[in-house]
């Protein structure tokens, strides 16, 4: 299965020094095998599989670089969207892709510290008082 190309996925030497971690998660009772394959592994599902963590139950935790991503889940041998995915877009082959987006950490943590701001206080406390 291929992805769309409306993602350019080239990781900049910046962003190979920035991995973030993912992990992918998947429950079906019946599965014997589980893997993920999309735009960050050239649609190979053999370079991601998950690993059984208990019947039913599978995991892969992986580093990739920021970026938004395409990817499918190979379950026993077919290309399904992820279910646990927030977005998902059409495919060249009438199916789904899920999208996956992986934000740098110094973004993560700025967004923590402008939520957690004294001047996000004062406004909200300003506003109250209105």
């Amino acid at each position: 299965m291929k992805h769309n190309h409306n993602h350019d996925n080239a990781p900049s030497a910046e962003s190979q020094l920035n991995l973030q971690p993912v992990r992918f998660e998947f429950t079906h009772p019946t599965a014997t095998s589980v893997c993920v394959a999309g735009s960050f592994n050239n649609w190979q599902p053999e370079a991601k599989p998950m690993h059984a963590i208990r019947k039913g139950s599978w995991l892969k935790e992986t580093n990739l670089a920021p970026g938004t991503y395409e990817y499918c889940l190979v379950v026993d041998g077919q290309y399904i969207p992820d279910p646990l995915a927030h977005a998902s877009v059409p495919n060249p082959f009438g199916g789904r892709n899920s999208v996956l987006n992986v934000s740098p950490a110094a973004e993560l943590a700025h967004l923590v510290t402008a939520t957690n701001s004294p001047l996000k206080s004062q406004i909200k406390s300003k506003n109250s008082k209105l």
